[in-house]
This record gives C-alpha cells, sequence and structure tokens, in this order.
C-alpha cells in the first residue's frame, strides 16, 4: 500500500510540476468579437419560406418549398440554420453552419442534410458591389464522383435573398443544380 501511495505521489508531483501550465489562466486570449464580416451573415438571420426549383430557371424544374430558421448563435460568430421541408416529395432536413474567418479572410461554412452522410465544406468571398456570396466546394457529385460547387448568395433586400447552386461540368461549363428563393415569413 505504501509503494502504490509514493507512485501516487510522485504522480501528482510530477504532474504540477511538468505537466500543469504556469501561469496558462493569464494566457487565454479573449474570445474574438463578430465584426463587419459576421453582419453579411446577419441579414439571413430569421425564419424564411422557400421554394427550392431544380436544374435552375427551367419552366418545368421541379419545385419543393420549406421553412429555414436562422440565428446567430456562439458569440455571434456563427450563422447557425435549420432547413426543414420536402424534397421531390420526400421529407428533407438540413443544418447549417457559417461563419467568417479574418485570419483566412474567409467565409467559412459546413453542410449537412438527410439526403446523405457527407459534410460539404464551403469557403468563399463577399463582394460588396453586387451584394453576393460566392462560396465554393468539392464534394460527391450525383453520380458518385467528386465534383466542384459553387454557392452564389444574391442579398435583394432585407425580406429576400436567393441562392443558386451549380456544379462544375465539362470543360469548365457550370451547370445550375438548383435555385433557392427565400421570403422572410410574416409574423
Amino acid at each position: 500500500m505504501r509503494v502504490l501511495s509514493s507512485f501516487l505521489a510522485i504522480g501528482v508531483a510530477a504532474f504540477l510540476l511538468v505537466g500543469a501550465p504556469v501561469g496558462a489562466a493569464d494566457e487565454i486570449p479573449a474570445p474574438p468579437k463578430p465584426g463587419p464580416e459576421h453582419d453579411i451573415l446577419k441579414q439571413m438571420e430569421g425564419t424564411w419560406e422557400y421554394t427550392l426549383k431544380m436544374g435552375g430557371d427551367a419552366k418545368d424544374a421541379k419545385e419543393s418549398k420549406g421553412t429555414t430558421t436562422s440565428k446567430m448563435e456562439l458569440g455571434g460568430l456563427w450563422l447557425v440554420s435549420n432547413h426543414e421541408g420536402d424534397f421531390g416529395g420526400m421529407k428533407f432536413q438540413g443544418k447549417g453552419m457559417d461563419t467568417y474567418d479574418p485570419a483566412k479572410k474567409k467565409y467559412l461554412g459546413v453542410w449537412a442534410d438527410s439526403m446523405g452522410t457527407y459534410p460539404m465544406l464551403t469557403e468563399g468571398t463577399y463582394d460588396k458591389e453586387k451584394k453576393t456570396l460566392t462560396m465554393t466546394s468539392e464534394g460527391p457529385g450525383p453520380d458518385g464522383n467528386m465534383a466542384k460547387y459553387q454557392m452564389v448568395t444574391e442579398f435583394k433586400n432585407k425580406d429576400s435573398f436567393t441562392m443558386t447552386m451549380s456544379i462544375g461540368g465539362k470543360e469548365g461549363k457550370d451547370s445550375v443544380m438548383m435555385t433557392i428563393i427565400y421570403k422572410r415569413k410574416k409574423e
């Protein structure tokens, strides 16, 4: 028993001397604060009704409808979104998290939904003049092979925005996969 106590005492002493960071509490940096770039994301805060059109603007494009609820969370640094609706007659749910990374000077996002197991990681920039947020990603395409995606969100006004998602085609020509029109839900 004495041997066990001695080993325990030596272990605790070693941790205190070597393992515990001295002055660690003084070295913890202050958490980041939201900047003007986060205000771009904040425009999407609220409850939205959306209409999704597959294949872009084609008149025979399939339509789906749903609701998105978005809120700035985690100290105002992340826009956290919950999407619910139908997609081609099936129940659909998606979750998104978007932020701005001042070190990269890029917007970053994570998207996951009930149609797949692969999270979509996005990165992009905001064009002030065009009022568009352009995000790019790589992930499995409809054929199962890796594909390049581009999502362009255009802010129309405080009560509507449109997101167009394109997939990289042959010879550098992107084809529109879907267009989603968001309108702020009237309370």
